[in-house]
């Protein structure tokens, strides 16, 4: 900063600033809007009264300061975001960085709405329902300017840090409030168009209805979350009258069911068409978003008495959800900074678990949701500098207390009424935008309180929609030695189940599928595909694939694998199945601040002339290529003699995810042992967002000619 005049010790300054998002001229336009006035008093007291005029939206009584307290700042912290992001005379910066204008509508930025579809732009439909509107149309100019809807929006650039396409949510349920001001059409359509994308496993969750390991990591918290994103698509569908549109998103919105394992009551990864073991619910790992299996085998919103039948009625779910609160408080697997506020495995300080309390009431046990609404109200809620129990995430946290403390939470945004629970307050009085009050007390009826604010909606004429049926499950040693058997079974016990398998001697032969009566085995590398059939309506088709050994080698690793990434153990590392850039899948194996040492068994001793190991860099997440990488030969396998080394040549600072071979032909050797070593980078430099921390060496495939 640079001052025009001398300035002396103990004076005071007055700054006045102005932003834009298009440029100088737009900010000097900003701050002449702003008014004239040179006085901080003055220009404090506007600032007030504009903050009065958006807090006393919701009155509420209390004899506690402290309850009031933390209601008014958790009512301050929705309002903080998202925000205006143009200049006074309507001009933005748009997805695609041009300057464009927003007419009849307030262009707006700041939109976290894997967080805030949940709570926060719900509480919007009912206090700020002309807001939402131009939240929606800002929306749908992202979507014209962009090609699809926002994820995590932050000044008209997407960073895509989180996951599903849950502005659809948002629109949905504008639409089913009734909200008007922005075209429905246009709306539907841009949903339409960023769900038909084939990014981030979408591809394989519109073929198969579902995303498995091999497809995509985070798997499963994609798969019930597209679910649900699909069914909001739907219900657009419906209050537009676009039957063929409803029918195929309610399809879809049942796809959630290829996760559920109904064995376990969980929603479970699946990976080359079997479950994905070993499995620990309380695991937190690649395969969901922020959490674990407990946090997301509630998460059906769409459909919750579709959840409630899986789990085998209202008594077996009520169960279901107490164990919730009654596990073991503590995660296994990696850490997750994001899960805090444990009750049990529940999690207050992260959204995923933000509905779950309420699901009590539909098991017809509304005084348990009251119950676990009031302890959260009382004890992650406090009137101190860390006062709230999670990340606030850009108003979720907060919406949560406000709607709550109300006794009203949108478990399924989308459907035109909240689901309850007792009042936290003596008074609450709601000014709502056409100018009426709504007062809440505790005796208020339920009943009252779940159409509040959603008195006038009108219901709209269902179509019907066809049921899924779930893709089966195959299961057999996907690396065999001589010969594995194949099991296939079927979701659900009424579905009848039919398979057809294809090795190299069936290349050029035409086959069919074929009834699954039991059990068979197999002694080649086959494909196995199966699908299901009930009522007339086949599942997708599951395809496993499963390989004869193209070895018989043995391996010993000399290192200690990090747990989350030791893929399907050690023999990963000589199977011929490459991992390949998104080593989230599962396929690498990593080693965290070690260097990795190995030596394979031939079990008897071959003339050897190249020799290969391949590495993985992800200079963001930590893995960095080894240093270097030494091969050494044995007969007896314990007098080695080095014979090549192989020194990287990656930048440590290339952010690019990339492979390498650390390959080298060699002169024929004998040997009956080769012992592999590499060097890992050490500890991560100054300049890494880690610096400090231990670097990762993560390996897939030894190869050996």
């Amino acid at each position: 900063m640079a001052f025009s005049a001398q300035v002396k010790k103990g004076a005071k300054i007055n700054v006045k600033v102005s932003i834009s998002p298009t440029g100088y001229e737009g900010a000097g336009k900003n701050m002449l809007a702003e008014g004239q006035s040179k006085d901080f008093e003055a220009v404090r007291k506007q600032a007030q009264t504009e903050w009065d005029k958006e807090l006393s939206k919701i009155e509420v009584k209390s004899d506690d300061k402290n309850k009031l307290a933390v209601f008014y700042t958790a009512l301050y912290h929705v309002f903080t975001q998202p925000n205006i992001n143009m200049d006074v005379d309507g001009k933005y910066r748009g997805r695609d960085n041009k300057l464009y204008n927003a007419n009849g509508f307030d262009y707006y930025t700041v939109f976290s709405l894997w967080d805030t579809f949940r709570g926060a732009h719900p509480l919007m439909t009912l206090i700020d329902r002309k807001r939402t509107a131009d939240f929606i149309n800002t929306f749908i100019k992202q979507y014209e300017q962009g090609g699809k809807l926002p994820v995590w929006e932050l000044a008209s650039n997407e960073t895509e840090c989180m996951i599903g396409y849950h502005s659809v949510s948002v629109i949905a349920d504008a639409m089913a409030k009734g909200i008007q001001g922005f075209d429905y059409e246009k709306a539907f359509q841009a949903a339409k168009g960023s769900a038909m994308q084939d990014i981030f496993g979408l591809n394989a969750y519109k073929q198969n209805n579902y995303i498995s390991i091999d497809d995509e990591h985070e798997s499963v918290s994609k798969t019930v979350e597209y679910a649900y994103d699909d069914w909001c698509i739907a219900q657009m569908a419906k209050i537009l009258g676009k039957k063929e549109d409803y029918q195929y998103f309610m399809k879809r919105s049942q796809n959630w069911k290829n996760l559920y394992n109904p064995k376990t009551g969980f929603m479970q990864p699946r990976k080359n068409g079997n479950w994905y073991e070993p499995f620990d619910p309380r695991e937190v790992n690649n395969n969901y978003t922020e959490g674990n299996s407990w946090h997301y085998s509630y998460s059906v919103q769409q459909d919750i008495p579709g959840l409630i039948a899986a789990h085998g009625g209202k008594e077996k779910f009520e169960q279901f959800i107490d164990v919730i609160f009654t596990a073991p408080d503590k995660t296994t697997g990696r850490e997750q900074v994001d899960i805090t506020g444990l009750m049990g495995q529940y999690a207050q300080g992260n959204e995923p678990s933000h509905h779950i309390a309420y699901l009590y009431n539909f098991v017809d046990k509304p005084e348990k949701t009251d119950a676990k609404i009031k302890y959260i109200l009382d004890n992650f809620y406090k009137n101190t500098p860390d006062g709230l129990i999670g990340n606030e995430d850009c108003g979720q946290m907060s919406a949560w207390y406000v709607l709550s403390s109300m006794g009203i939470y949108s478990v399924t945004p989308g459907l035109p009424e909240w689901e309850t629970t007792t009042p936290y307050f003596d008074e609450i009085k709601i000014h709502l935008e056409d100018g009426t009050t709504k007062t809440i007390t505790k005796n208020t009826g339920k009943a009252e309180l779940k159409k509040l604010g959603l008195e006038n909606v009108k219901p709209v004429k269902d179509f019907k929609y066809a049921e899924q049926t779930a893709s089966p499950v195959i299961s057999a040693d996907r690396i065999f030695d001589f010969s594995t058997k194949v099991e296939i079974t079927p979701l659900n016990p009424n579905d009848k189940v039919y398979y057809m398998t294809m090795d190299d001697s069936d290349s050029n032969k035409r086959k069919t599928f074929s009834t699954y009566k039991a059990p068979f085995s197999i002694t080649k590398t086959t494909q196995v595909m199966a699908y299901a059939e009930r009522n007339g309506e086949k599942s997708s088709v599951t395809i496993s694939n499963f390989n004869r050994r193209p070895n018989y080698w043995d391996i010993n690793i000399l290192s200690k694998v990090t747990p989350q990434y030791s893929a399907t153990g050690k023999l990963a590392l000589i199977d011929g199945i490459r991992g390949d850039v998104n080593w989230r899948k599962g396929e690498w194996h990593g080693y965290q601040g070690q260097n990795f040492e190995a030596i394979i068994d031939f079990k008897s001793p071959q003339n050897i002339k190249y020799l290969s190991s391949t590495y993985l860099q992800d200079s963001r997440a930590w893995i960095l290529m080894p240093k270097k990488v030494e091969y050494y030969a044995s007969m007896n396998g314990k007098d080695f003699i080095l014979l090549k080394t192989v020194d990287n040549d990656i930048d440590p600072k290339d952010e690019k995810v990339q492979i390498k071979d650390f390959s080298t032909e060699i002169l024929p050797t004998e040997a009956r042992y080769i012992k592999v070593k590499a060097y890992y980078f050490g500890k991560l430099p100054e300049w890494h967002q880690g610096a400090g921390g231990d670097a990762y060496i993560f390996i897939d495939e030894i190869a050996v000619k």
